[in-house]
């Protein structure tokens, strides 16, 4: 097949331009307003490159989804895009700690390289792909609560994954440009502990120190850590007491557990839900695996195709990641059994930080690589 041409200039100039306009658009997960921006301006452009977009109202108080649909109507099973327009990066980091600027190569600003980037050279390789040039029915699905874990849109990405015959994540690429084929399972869970409050100074013996026994199960999980297995425990955040001088009766704090296979999902969350308070005090535990992990058998052939693609049409060495600890949405369908390849955004570094950029040399070789997989599988 003859790689149909795509419908902008690729140069270096005009797409620095175009996900500048993107960066421009703050919108973390928690700003229902923002993220709704941002599908707004992107509403506008699939419009401009001739797409039509069904808007999904937003749910559990995030923002909205938009689905794009091109490609031969047809009843086999479609090529599926997945791409999250919301960042970790609040309100105000625009302006004060992350400006959208050039340096070099490199493009700076909030959600650069996780992930508009990526979602932004994945539209335009999609619109190329449309009619006639595309095998397969095409859907290009824009979430917005990936970070926070999806929670509102698990059911709509999988869904839509179901109706497909391989499914395609714009998440950044790794380590100088490799696509990822392997994922870790992700839990999620929230512990409440509860104490008896008193006085520190009159009353002290009569207290039970729900802080102090938070620490105590935060040594236990933490301890449950195994490099060698691929388990991690992290406790991230907490809050407790109210005063200085009250021996405090409320702990909280937040788990967070990764694993390599289902079944020590299983196994770990059992132990952080089975979680036992000392005589006095009360441990109540909600949550569980938020993101089944992925395997990388689920898209061995899959990454195949890519790397002889982009061996053979761009030159390029495509390497992989078979595994890493961050999550995506790409778990979810690969543990349905969807052929699923990750990583396929933009290059470049710094996820979740104030340094994030993304390879501006990197847009149109990855552009071109997504756009030739969603014409050739």
């Amino acid at each position: 097949m003859t790689p149909s041409p795509l419908p902008i200039d690729l140069s270096p100039e005009r797409a620095v331009a175009a996900i500048s306009r993107w960066l421009a658009v703050e919108s973390p997960t928690d700003s229902a307003e923002g993220v709704n921006r941002m599908m707004d301006l992107v509403a506008e452009e699939a419009g401009s490159l001739g797409l039509a977009a069904e808007r999904v109202p937003g749910r559990e108080g995030f923002g909205d989804n938009l689905i794009l649909r091109a490609g031969p109507r047809t009843g086999e099973p479609g090529i599926l895009v997945l791409s999250h327009l919301d960042t970790v990066h609040p309100i105000g980091t625009l302006a004060h700690d992350l400006p959208v600027r050039v340096e070099g190569d490199r493009l700076y600003g909030p959600g650069v390289y996780d992930m508009k980037g990526g979602a932004w050279l994945a539209l335009q390789a999609f619109a190329a792909a449309r009619g006639t040039s595309a095998r397969r029915p095409l859907t290009f699905l824009f979430t917005s609560d990936e970070e926070t874990g999806s929670q509102s849109t698990r059911g709509l990405i999988e869904d839509l994954g179901r109706e497909s015959a391989a499914v395609l994540v714009t998440e950044p690429g790794r380590d100088g440009g490799k696509v990822v084929t392997g994922r870790k399972g992700v839990g999620r869970f929230d512990v409440h502990v509860e104490g008896r409050p008193s006085h520190a100074g009159t009353r002290h013996a009569d207290g039970r120190n729900a802080i102090r026994e938070a620490a105590r199960l935060i040594l236990e999980i933490e301890g449950l850590t195994d490099y060698a297995r691929g388990v991690t425990m992290t406790v991230g955040t907490i809050n407790g007491g109210t005063a200085e001088n009250v021996v405090p009766q409320h702990c909280r704090f937040a788990v967070d557990l990764r694993v390599v296979t289902a079944a020590d999902g299983e196994d770990y969350a059992g132990r952080i839900l089975g979680l036992r308070a000392s005589p006095d005090f009360r441990v109540t535990v909600t949550g569980g695996m938020n993101r089944p992990p992925y395997d990388a058998g689920a898209g061995a052939a899959l990454y195949a195709r890519a790397r002889a693609l982009a061996r053979d049409e761009l030159g390029i060495d495509l390497g992989e990641v078979p595994l890493t600890g961050g999550g995506s949405d790409g778990n979810f369908t690969a543990a349905l059994g969807i052929p699923t390849l990750d990583g396929l955004g933009i290059d470049g570094d710094g996820a979740h930080t104030l340094q994030e950029y993304g390879l501006i040399s990197s847009i149109a070789p990855r552009m071109r690589l997504m756009q030739r997989l969603l014409e050739t599988l």
